[in-house]
């Protein structure tokens, strides 16, 4: 059976060790043209428990600078995570939480050092009503000032289950952002996940500006077929392969102030190190404008 986000970040939760610490580096080292690149740890969810430090090091030797930690990587202790992170060259300003555990992780991601602690998905208990979201929404404002008491920031990461339309005609994501600060949530545009629901990434970031901190990078298959289902992964690819024109997506993210791109890519065809080593040399080739 293939392993959801979703589903993996449930069976991840209860492995997750609650005393680890680390610091992050905060400098976005490696950047190309204003915007580092980094990896989120999800893509090699499936080699990383063999062996974390050797995994984080092949991240490294691919080009990549940042990894976005996962909670695969927290049933390490402190200083033997922060050892595997140093030691691989790699920065760490970012780390996905399950949606359930952020107010018990504030301390867990104060002592990591991170910039920002983000909500992966919520979950599918809150997707069908109105209702459901606005009670998300609410949590989420409680827990982003939490968050913003401790210096650092929350901040949300779409899919595409979103953007369906609800009974009331308006989508979810409407309602996230409605009823929530945006002082106090920020987002993570997985721009995959945008293009996948029908939105466009372009006018989205635009739109959301004053939220947007960050972006996820995959490529879709040309003429997928708009989907609302998370799980609807067969459409990824590596980036340059796609539909998706980046180079303006990345520019524009750059340009509104956004500094830190990460690589998502959930499934591969490919060996994993060999789609990461193609989706690396398609960013370092691209010329920002």
């Amino acid at each position: 059976m293939k392993t959801t986000r979703r589903s993996f970040l449930q069976l991840s939760a209860a492995a997750a060790a609650a005393g680890c610490t680390l610091r992050a580096s905060n400098a976005f080292a490696g950047t190309h043209d204003g915007i580092a690149y980094g990896v989120q740890l999800y893509m090699v969810r499936k080699e990383a428990p063999k062996d974390l430090a050797g995994v984080l090091k092949q991240i490294r030797a691919t080009g990549f600078t940042q990894i976005e930690l996962y909670p695969i990587a927290y049933t390490h202790h402190a200083p033997e995570l922060k050892k595997m992170v140093e030691d691989a060259g790699l920065g760490h300003d970012s780390a996905h939480f399950d949606y359930d555990s952020i107010p018990s992780r504030i301390g867990y991601a104060k002592e990591l050092g991170l910039k920002y602690m983000v909500c992966s998905i919520l979950p599918e208990k809150y997707w069908g009503t109105p209702g459901g979201f606005r009670a998300a929404a609410n949590n989420l404002n409680q827990w982003g000032r939490l968050v913003r008491n401790a210096d650092m920031q929350l901040v949300f990461h779409n899919h595409n289950y979103e953007f369906k339309r609800l009974p009331d005609g308006e989508t979810g994501f409407d309602l996230l952002m409605k009823n929530t600060d945006s002082d106090l949530l920020k987002l993570q545009f997985d721009l995959y996940w945008l293009t996948q629901a029908g939105q466009d990434p372009a006018a989205m970031m635009k739109k959301y500006r004053n939220r947007l901190v960050m972006i996820h990078l995959k490529d879709r298959v040309a003429d997928s077929p708009v989907n609302y289902a998370p799980q609807d992964e067969q459409h990824i690819i590596e980036l340059g392969k796609g539909s998706i024109d980046w180079k303006p997506l990345i520019s524009q993210a750059r340009a509104q102030g956004v500094k830190l791109a990460l690589l998502d890519q959930d499934e591969t065809k490919l060996p994993v190190f060999e789609a990461m080593k193609i989706d690396y040399d398609y960013l370092n080739g691209l010329k920002l404008s």
